[in-house]
């Protein structure tokens, strides 16, 4: 019961990874950040394998997704360091987010709740010409708090995931221990009954 509850519980949990990180890569596509894009897609397929490895019964697909929970956990702890720009890091850096490739920025830069986008015209000189230059405000949640926001619902869901996962991998590890002892398959292999047989064997002479 105890092992069905937990495995239930990670399987929750690994969907609604699934459908926050879904809903992340959509605007991380939007906003053209390539280094949030690449490590969403990975998580994705790891997310996938925990939960194969919850429903089947494969301790060594959860143990592989708890140690990635681990990196999970760190790459959203810089994500919310460089949007709050802690120590040296800063938000408007174009390497670290999109490969320095555009001058793209979070999509919820524009797009973030009562946020009002006003072309300026004239663009200053040292603006690419193939880019508009334009002035955002009103914003009620500035596009970095949004950012934060995401990572630290990551974080909490990577922190809850990796608790079950190990207590999964606990329980199943426990299950194979004691199926091994109430007479599972053990390392001698198994061996079906042996019928004896009733008739006593006497000796024959022959004439000569």
């Amino acid at each position: 019961m105890g092992c069905c509850s937990g495995r239930c519980t990670l399987a929750f949990i690994c969907g609604m990874q699934l459908i926050s990180i879904l809903e992340r890569q959509i605007f991380d596509f939007l906003g053209y950040q390539w280094a949030p894009i690449l490590t969403n897609f990975v998580h994705i397929i790891i997310v996938i394998l925990g939960l194969f490895g919850t429903v089947q019964f494969r301790p060594r697909y959860v143990t592989g997704y708890a140690v990635w929970l681990v990196l999970w956990v760190t790459w959203n702890v810089f994500i919310i360091c460089f949007y709050l720009e802690v120590g040296d890091l800063s938000k408007d850096s174009d390497l670290i987010m999109t490969f320095n490739m555009s001058m793209h920025r979070s999509w919820w830069m524009e797009n973030g709740p009562g946020c009002r986008v006003t072309p300026v015209t004239p663009p200053p000189s040292w603006a690419p010409e193939d880019h508009r230059y334009i002035s955002i405000a009103g914003c009620l949640l500035e596009y970095q708090y949004v950012e934060v926001a995401h990572s630290s619902l990551q974080i909490l869901l990577a922190l809850v995931g990796f608790i079950y996962a190990c207590y999964v991998v606990k329980l199943i590890s426990e299950e194979e221990d004691s199926f091994d002892f109430i007479g599972g398959f053990d390392s001698y292999g198994y061996q079906g009954p042996q019928k004896t047989s009733h008739l006593q064997l006497q000796p024959m002479y022959m004439a000569k």
